[in-house]
């Protein structure tokens, strides 16, 4: 899978357990997914819906507003911008990405 615009909301990150391969990074945070075995974790979010997305802005202002001088951060009119179409192609992103993870469920 090439790259894709997904969602974050993390300040912390993780290293990959042992013998796991890493299969997304990004710009701010080199451990966003990896695989193991049967095990798939992500740290970016591709499960999001227009709903989630406005509800955490409105929870989380404050936080966003205390981390808006780094990079990584949007405000919460940047992540609403353009959501629909934005989550049109997420969604296809996470049809993919659990397709190829149950496939490989499949032949164990």
């Amino acid at each position: 899978m090439q790259g894709f615009e997904s969602f974050h909301w993390h300040g912390e990150t993780f290293t990959i357990p042992p013998g796991a391969t890493r299969i997304a990074s990004s710009a701010h945070c080199a451990n966003q997914g990896f695989a193991t075995g049967k095990h798939l974790g992500l740290q970016c979010h591709v499960e999001m819906t227009p709903e989630m997305i406005r509800a955490w802005c409105a929870g989380g202002r404050e936080e966003v507003e205390a981390a808006a001088s780094s990079p990584a951060v949007q405000s919460p009119a940047q992540m609403e911008a353009d959501m629909e179409g934005r989550l049109e192609v997420l969604h296809k992103v996470a049809d993919r990405l659990y397709d190829r993870w149950l496939e490989g469920l499949n032949r164990d």
